[in-house]
C-alpha cells in the first residue's frame, strides 16, 4: 500500500455508511455551515471592497492625485512647475489652481469652496468636465465672471443657468463702518454633478483670473494638482518634483487628506472580517461535535486496530484526515459559492427588485444605486486559508480522544 495507513483508513471512514444516521446529519450540517460561513465572508468583503473602491474612484475624480503648493498662501512660477511636472514620465497631467472659501448668496445663502481653474487644463486633472449637466466648462472664459455650481448647491440656492449669484470671501478692508468682505457678482454658466455631496453641494468653479482678481493675488495660484498613471505613489512624485523646483514647497496626497476616512473604512472592513469568521467558527464547533460522535461510534473499530499495533498518533491522524476531508469539502463549496455570488451579486439585486417591485438603493438617497462589489483574489485564499485552518484545529480535540482509547475498555462489552 503505498499511502500512508491513517490516511486510507481515514478516506474508507469517510465514504462508508455510518450506523447512526444523525451522526451523518450532522456532518452535513457542518459541511453546509462551513460553506454558508464562507460564502458569506467572501460576499461581504467583496461589496465592502466595492464600495471603498466606488468612493476612492469618485473621490478622485474631482481631487488631485497630488497637490504642490506654495510654503506661504500663494505660489508664483506655476508654470515652471506645470513644464516640470510635465517631464516626469509619472504624471499623466498638471493644472493650475486657486482655492478659496467663500459665500455665495442666491436666492439663500450658502458657504462653499471657490475653486479657480484654466478651463483647458482641467480636464487633465478631473472628470468635472465630464460631469456637466448644464452648459461647459469652456463658458468660464477669463473677465466674464461666470461660475459652475454642483446640482446640489444650485438647488439649495434655488438658481439655475443664467441667474446670477454673489460671492464674498473673507477677505476685504476696514472702514469707518466696520470690516468689508470682499464680493464680486458671477452669472451661473453651468451645473456639475460628480455624485458625492461634498463636491455637489459645498463647490463652485471658476475662470482662475477671476479667482486671482477676487482674492487679488496677481498671477499667483494656490498650487498646480496632479494627476498620476500610480495613484499608491502619490506622494512620492509629488515629493520628487518639489524637489526639483527651487524654492520651498509643500507636497500632499490624496491618500494623506482623506487619512482619517480610509482608515475609517479600513476598520471597518477588518472588524466585518472578524465578525464573519465567527460564522466559519461556529460551523467548526459542529465539525467537533460530529467527529465526537464518530469517535464514540468507532471505539470497536479503534481498540481492534490498537490490539494490531496500531499507534496512538496514526489512529489520531485517521480522525484528522476525516475532519479535514469535511472541512475541504465546506470550504471548496463556500469558495466556489462565494466567488458566484459575488461576480453576480448586481444581476441578483436587480431579479429582487424586478420580483418584488422594491428598490434596494434609491437613487433619491443613495449617491450608489447599485452594488458594486471587488473580488480580490488574495482576500478569498485568505479567507479559505483561514476557514480551512479553524477546521483543522477542530480536529484535534476529536482526533486525541480517539488515540487515548483503552482497547480493553471498549472491547469489554463486544
Amino acid at each position: 500500500m503505498f499511502r500512508p495507513l491513517s490516511l486510507a483508513i481515514g478516506l474508507r471512514y469517510t465514504r462508508a455508511k455510518r450506523r447512526t444516521g444523525f451522526i451523518s446529519f450532522i456532518s452535513a450540517v457542518s459541511v453546509l455551515g462551513i460553506a454558508v460561513g464562507v460564502i458569506a465572508l467572501i460576499t461581504t468583503i467583496s461589496v465592502m471592497s466595492g464600495f471603498t473602491g466606488e468612493f476612492r474612484d469618485r473621490l478622485l475624480s474631482m481631487v488631485a492625485h497630488a497637490t504642490i503648493s506654495g510654503a506661504g498662501d500663494a505660489m508664483a512660477d506655476w508654470q515652471q512647475a506645470v513644464d516640470v511636472a510635465h517631464r516626469d514620465p509619472r504624471v499623466t497631467g498638471a493644472a493650475p489652481y486657486v482655492e478659496l472659501t467663500g459665500l455665495i448668496n442666491g436666492r439663500r445663502a450658502e458657504g462653499a469652496v471657490i475653486r479657480g481653474i484654466e478651463p483647458s487644463l482641467e480636464p487633465e486633472v478631473s472628470v468635472v468636465a465630464e460631469k456637466m449637466k448644464a452648459g461647459a466648462l469652456a463658458d468660464l472664459q477669463p473677465g466674464e465672471f461666470n461660475i459652475v455650481l454642483g446640482r446640489e448647491l444650485s438647488q439649495w440656492l434655488a438658481v439655475d443657468v443664467g441667474d446670477r449669484v454673489n460671492v464674498l470671501i473673507p477677505q476685504g478692508s476696514v472702514t469707518p463702518v466696520g470690516f468689508v468682505p470682499r464680493s464680486k457678482a458671477f452669472r451661473v454658466s453651468g451645473i456639475f454633478e460628480v455624485g458625492m455631496q461634498e463636491y455637489d453641494r459645498g463647490m463652485a468653479i471658476v475662470n482662475i483670473a477671476d479667482a486671482q482678481r477676487l482674492a487679488r493675488l496677481g498671477d499667483d495660484v494656490t498650487g498646480v494638482r496632479l494627476r498620476l498613471d500610480d495613484i499608491f505613489g502619490a506622494w512620492r512624485v509629488a515629493r520628487d518634483l518639489a524637489d526639483e523646483l527651487p524654492g520651498i514647497y509643500a507636497v500632499s496626497d490624496w491618500s494623506r487628506d482623506h487619512a482619517n476616512m480610509f482608515r475609517a473604512f479600513k476598520l471597518e472592513k477588518t472588524m466585518m472580517f472578524i465578525i464573519m469568521s465567527l460564522i466559519v467558527g461556529v460551523a467548526a464547533f459542529n465539525l467537533v461535535s460530529s467527529l465526537v460522535m464518530v469517535v464514540t461510534e468507532k471505539q470497536a473499530d479503534i481498540a481492534i486496530l490498537r490490539t494490531l499495533g496500531v499507534s496512538p498518533g496514526t489512529v489520531m491522524r485517521i480522525f484528522m484526515v476525516q475532519g479535514m476531508l469535511i472541512g475541504v469539502f465546506g470550504v471548496a463549496l463556500g469558495v466556489v459559492g462565494g466567488v458566484l455570488l459575488t461576480l453576480n451579486l448586481g444581476h441578483l439585486v436587480h431579479l429582487i427588485e424586478a420580483t418584488f417591485g422594491i428598490e434596494v438603493m434609491p437613487s433619491d438617497v443613495y449617491y450608489i444605486t447599485g452594488v458594486p462589489t471587488d473580488l480580490d483574489w488574495n482576500e478569498v485564499a485568505l479567507i479559505g486559508g483561514i476557514a480551512f485552518l479553524m477546521c483543522l484545529l477542530a480536529t484535534l480535540y476529536p482526533a486525541w480522544r480517539a488515540s487515548r482509547t483503552d482497547p480493553a475498555t471498549a472491547l469489554r462489552y463486544e
